[in-house]
């Protein structure tokens, strides 16, 4: 992940900011559920018919398939002022294992701090009810600079059927950290901060067939918006973060089904995903 050294003073995170960004998760989560409806789970289901067996079969070779994504709204982009919103979605396949195993490891949240290292310092699994929870993460971002966030999410999960799950996770809360590990730590007022990430949403699709899993996840980000004559250099590299995570969430996610031994909590996930599919 690449954060800039010199970017200008930023403009605070604006109210008409937030109504765009909430604008735009509300169009693309209407497209998500019609991809659902339509037989168009994974982003890989969608392509068309001329590029499908291509990317499908590089995937199960273990290779990653990316992309980057623009919802519009009735044809036109939605404009986001004063904002920038980075939308990006892969795909990996693991072989040889199970739905619910991957499903057992992506709600292990305690455990996320070290399946997802170093961008994920703390993790913490503040309320579970079973179909929904609150998670508690603490991203940590070095590069040239280092950038640190404490952030709050509501996760709801769903299971179309016996064999794909689905999750969506939505920033309620994201702070910078001024001077973390240092005893003038602190938390920078909420939207008041550098601007590299304001607001984040994350989904998961999980598909088992062909003899493994299909892990997707499809991440939204919400940055500042840089003056022109600074955006060809800045820009590039805020639109990087995201991409940057998505690859680490799903190399994280097959290599903590791979190489992890099952705790209890992922036990006990497993044992509960196992319960629920059953009663479908």
């Amino acid at each position: 992940m690449f954060i800039p050294t010199a970017v200008p003073t930023p403009p605070y995170l604006k109210p008409e900011t937030v109504v765009a960004f909430d604008r735009y998760i509300r169009v693309t989560e209407a497209r998500m559920q019609d991809d659902l409806n339509n037989g168009g789970f994974l982003v890989i289901d969608r392509l068309p018919p001329s590029r499908e067996p291509e990317a499908c079969d590089r995937i199960r070779k273990g290779e990653i398939y990316i992309q980057q994504l623009h919802t519009r709204e009735d044809g036109s982009a939605i404009e986001i002022p004063s904002g920038l919103i980075h939308h990006w979605t892969a795909v990996i396949f693991v072989p040889g294992k199970t739905l619910s195993q991957a499903v057992a490891v992506l709600q292990d949240y305690a455990a996320h701090q070290d399946i997802y290292k170093p961008e994920i310092r703390r993790s913490q699994l503040l309320e579970d009810t079973g179909d929904d929870a609150k998670v508690y993460l603490q991203f940590h971002v070095k590069s040239i600079v280092t950038a640190v966030f404490n952030a709050d999410f509501d996760v709801r999960y769903n299971h179309p059927d016996a064999t794909r799950y689905e999750s969506a996770s939505r920033s309620t809360r994201v702070a910078e950290v001024k001077n973390s590990g240092k005893r003038d730590e602190e938390e920078l007022p909420v939207g008041h901060d550098r601007g590299f990430l304001w607001r984040m949403n994350s989904y998961w699709r999980v598909e088992e067939k062909d003899g493994g899993v299909y892990l997707q996840n499809e991440t939204i980000v919400l940055t500042r918006r840089v003056p022109t004559i600074m955006a060809w250099i800045v820009n590039p590299i805020l639109d990087s973060l995201p991409r940057a995570l998505l690859n680490k969430l799903l190399f994280g996610t097959r290599d903590g089904m791979a190489n992890r031994q099952e705790s209890s909590s992922v036990k006990n996930a497993e044992a509960r995903w196992t319960a629920s599919g059953a009663e479908l």
